[in-house]
């Protein structure tokens, strides 16, 4: 069953310090229940924005996007879980023994800290590359679609609890891999938005096509009203 609106929006926290984001966590407290926090304000403040958000009552979707050697990963994502992220993703192109080792880290500490494990997601392919792109620079054959579904299917055996993938493969993928397997899609837009990411959808066509979560950045946190715009997306959300 998928999670209440308030609970399936999560607001990118994408922004330059610490303290914009406390102002913008303040602005949006009550109204959504999660934010990302991901490599900029993750550089820019560290641990110290997982604290902040926490303190105002907020899940963290840690999107550092982990990608490296098992070893590596699994140290990354033991001090993720001990930070108490509800949420945290690898490079499902890491391969199945970095993504088992993610899984496998998740669920240890989480035993040994006493915290819920994390949800552990793989990213399949980002939303600023389109099909072109994914063929010419990044040497994939196989076609978009069908790349993700893929990856995708490679998270499910490396132990990963879902994926990360545009509003363009919800469908394939809800198909492919059941009602359990959790969806997260970022690239959520209004209608007419025009910016850098190439496969995007509004927040009633992703949660119609079958989106556990939706990450929302620059509409809400570039608007004069942070929390008008969240409320106007929820609103949307509960008329899917």
């Amino acid at each position: 069953m998928a999670p209440e609106p308030a609970d399936r929006l999560i607001v990118a926290a994408d922004v330059e310090t610490l303290a914009e984001a406390e102002t913008l966590l303040d602005a949006l407290v009550g109204v959504v229940g999660a934010c990302k926090i991901g490599s900029q304000l993750f550089t820019a403040a560290g641990p110290a924005a997982i604290e902040a958000a926490h303190k105002r009552g907020f899940k963290v979707f840690l999107d550092l996007k982990y990608h490296d050697i098992p070893n590596t990963v699994a140290g990354a994502v033991r001090e993720a879980t001990r930070r108490g992220v509800f949420m945290l993703n690898v490079h499902a192109s890491g391969g199945v023994a970095m993504m088992r080792a993610a899984a496998e880290s998740a669920a240890r500490a989480a035993s040994a800290f006493g915290v819920t494990r994390p949800l552990c997601l793989g990213v399949t392919v980002l939303t600023s590359l389109d099909a072109r792109a994914l063929e010419g620079e990044v040497g994939a054959r196989r076609g978009l679609a069908e790349h993700v579904l893929h990856l995708a299917a490679l998270a499910r055996q490396a132990g990963l609890d879902g994926c990360v993938a545009s509003p363009q493969e919800i469908r394939p993928l809800r198909e492919a891999l059941g009602a359990g397997w959790v969806i997260v899609t970022p690239g959520i837009r209004p209608a007419a938005a025009d910016d850098d990411q190439a496969r995007v959808a509004t927040p009633a066509a992703a949660a119609r096509a079958g989106a556990d979560y939706l990450v929302v950045g620059r509409p809400i946190t570039q608007a004069p009203d942070p929390a008008a715009a969240a409320r106007a997306m929820l609103e949307e959300l509960r008329r899917s």
